[in-house]
């Protein structure tokens, strides 16, 4: 056998209450190995409830062989199980009970004949005949409320636990300040009048019975002691005295149950006890905070409800956040049963404490978490709720912006340094105005921050972190758009190199191009590409050192000229490089007779053209007299060698020898004649 759910506390109801029970049996006769294996579908009983009574809440119970028919009907009202308890004999042989709130419909119609319908088990008791274990029925407990009565508290336990052999259930949450007129009662199933093999009930140890309905030896056996019905087969509605079974102080009982043969099954268990406590709970009816501020104002009220005594003043009030007592108070008058009062208090928040936290209000509570006052519950003393401060933030400051002036309108997505400007914070949002007086207004918000457009040159944008919660608690700050304009356009004349015989590559000098973009735009970053892909990327820069040897003529080279300021903010500009006939013109005489006139050796296109060229001149004996390149002045009729030393030269035929390239073999000879 397994057991189902343990017999719990499902409610527990204070004043001057007490309660009966009706309901009915589906069987048309006990159970038994020999009985006839039918069941009905429906069944009646009668409540009759004093015009002087009122009744307070109302709970339907049904219960029968097999694994369960959840739906029924009370009154031609469909009722759907709230809960549900099964428990089982053995393998084959498994039961159920069902609880459905009826308090509603039974306060509407009062006293009057109650039918429940549409149990049908008829397709399930089959395998349940053969052991005398078919059955089902239904019963409801009915709360009411008298001004005759005593200040009672009424538990109500529920559950589903069985024997045999044995059973123990202990009853927590009692609270016995009178003994006088306690009584305790019981809805069980599949009890049989005819079994009586060592049943006994007790309580607190002492063997209880309600002869001659109920003898002590024969506790469970189809009857209800409320109406003195003795054909309920195979359920019980019963109710016993308590009075010399439970002391004063008493704040539970043990209730046993012993069957050495018939398989009894506990559904609900009610306590009726007088009762003389307040019951105080508390509800937190609003929360309000002030911006920029970590005090929390609270609303709340402390209830004496579902009580039969006064709360006393001064009864002590705690407020915690997680854990940390933050405030106290205390109740400042004597509640009524049924009374209440509404206080305000102010909590300052820890500064260890989160922003969005949950705020505890517990009643009846020293601080340590110790109540003052004994009550009717000591489970119910507490409420809480969320709270959020409104501390918005700028963590970061956001940056001025630069942007170039493309030429074309500009936009921006001023909402970039957003997740750096709010941090972690999640209670916040930022909005962006283009004045400060609409910031501070939080008015004409911009609409379409993602993608504004850029008006002026230098825009100041305004922003504003504000709370979700209230978004007129914010902080506003600012931050600058500067538009810059690009590096200024360079008319770049192509450039030209000379064209050599045997030649594999030409080295091109981009010195004087670069001298004159940085002439116009003294900051700029200058930078020679091959594509235009690599000019636009920057990337894959030229390496001149100091020239650009290239062996693919003509070609186009393009110019980056960039802010180095400003990411893309450039332009581009190209030239080409070609080649062209170098030849060099070599004169067959000079004159340096200072008239202005042909007074030197030159020649033409030697310095133009070729940067490491050497020039030998010699006399007509062989005697070497000069030796020039790009870095020395023409030859002027002087000697240049520390062996003759500086002397002008005598008229006459002399010869040079003139290599025009160190790394090449061109190497050119003739005479020249000097005359003055």
């Amino acid at each position: 056998m397994s057991n189902a759910q343990d017999i719990s506390l499902l409610q527990q109801l204070n004043g001057r209450y007490d309660y009966l029970a009706i309901g009915n049996t589906m069987n048309q006769f006990e159970n038994g190995a020999n009985g006839v294996c039918v069941i009905n579908t429906e069944s009646s009983a009668t409540l009759t409830i004093n015009d002087s009574s009122q009744i307070i809440a109302a709970y339907l119970y049904w219960a029968g062989s097999g694994s369960g028919d959840f739906n029924v009907m009370l009154n031609d009202i469909e009722i759907t199980a709230e809960r549900t308890f099964s428990d089982s004999l053995d393998a084959t042989r498994e039961f159920f009970a069902a609880f459905a709130d009826v308090s509603g419909q039974i306060i509407n119609t009062g006293t009057g004949n109650y039918t429940l319908s549409q149990l049908d088990l008829t397709d399930a008791i089959g395998p349940y005949c053969s052991s005398g274990t078919n059955f089902a029925g239904w019963a409801i407990v009915v709360v009411y409320e008298n001004d005759v009565l005593p200040l009672n508290q009424v538990n109500i336990y529920d559950g589903l636990q069985s024997v045999p052999d044995e059973l123990t259930i202990t009853l927590n949450n009692l609270n016995v300040l009178d003994n006088e007129g306690a009584k305790i009662g019981f809805v069980a199933w599949e009890g049989d009048s005819a079994l009586a093999v060592n049943e006994s009930l007790r309580i607190n140890g002492n063997v209880i019975g309600n002869p001659p309905l109920n003898p002590s030896t024969n506790a469970f056996n189809g009857t209800n002691s409320f109406t003195g019905n003795q054909d309920l087969y195979n359920m019980d509605i019963d109710v016993y005295d308590l009075q010399n079974n439970i002391e004063i102080g008493d704040q539970s009982a043990e209730i046993s149950l012993t069957s050495g043969q018939d398989f009894v099954m506990i559904n609900n268990v009610i306590t009726v006890l007088n009762s003389q406590l307040p019951e105080a709970t508390i509800a937190i009816n609003a929360i309000s905070r002030d911006c920029f501020s970590r005090v929390v104002n609270l609303n709340y009220t402390v209830f004496n409800s579902n009580s039969t005594d006064v709360l006393p003043a001064f009864t002590p009030i705690a407020f915690y956040i997680e854990d940390e007592l933050v405030a106290t108070s205390e109740t400042q008058n004597n509640i009524p049963i049924g009374g209440s009062e509404t206080y305000s208090i102010s909590v300052m928040i820890p500064e260890n404490s989160p922003n969005t936290a949950t705020v505890i209000a517990s009643v009846d509570d020293n601080g340590f978490g110790e109540g003052t006052v004994t009550e009717s519950n000591e489970l119910n003393n507490i409420d809480e709720a969320p709270y959020e401060l409104l501390l918005p933030a700028i963590v970061t400051e956001a940056l001025d912006v630069e942007l170039c002036d493309s030429g074309q309108t500009v936009f921006l997505d001023i909402t970039q340094q957003e997740i750096d400007v709010i941090g972690n914070q999640s209670n916040v949002e930022v909005a962006y105005y283009l004045t400060l007086e609409d910031a501070e207004a939080s008015t004409n918000a911009i609409l379409n921050p993602s993608d504004l457009e850029i008006t002026e040159s230098l825009q100041t944008i305004f922003y504003s972190v504000f709370s979700i919660s209230d978004p007129t608690c914010a902080v506003t700050s600012s931050f600058q758009v500067s538009v810059v304009e690009p590096p200024v356009p360079v008319a770049i004349q192509d450039v030209t190199s000379c064209d050599f015989e045997n030649v594999n590559s030409v080295a091109f000098n981009f010195s004087v191009i670069q001298m004159q973009i940085e002439n116009d735009n003294p900051n700029a970053v200058v930078s020679f590409y091959t594509s235009l892909e690599d000019a636009e990327q920057a990337e894959n820069a030229i390496g001149l050192n100091p020239t650009f040897q290239t062996e693919t003529l003509p070609r186009t080279v393009y110019v980056n000229i960039s802010n180095p300021s400003f990411e893309n903010c450039s332009v581009i500009e190209t030239f080409r490089v070609t080649t062209e006939n170098c030849d060099i013109e070599v004169p067959t005489g000079f004159s340096p007779n200072g008239d202005q006139t042909n007074d030197t050796f030159t020649i033409a296109g030697l310095d133009n053209f070729y940067e490491n060229y050497e020039l030998r001149i010699y006399n007509r004996w062989g005697t070497l007299v000069y030796i020039g390149n790009k870095n020395t002045a023409d030859w002027d009729g002087f000697s240049n060698q520390p062996s003759i030393g500086k002397k002008s030269l005598p008229v006459g035929t002399y010869f040079y020898w003139l290599q025009l390239d160190p790394e090449k073999t061109d190497i050119k000879v003739g005479w020249v004649y000097l005359t003055r």
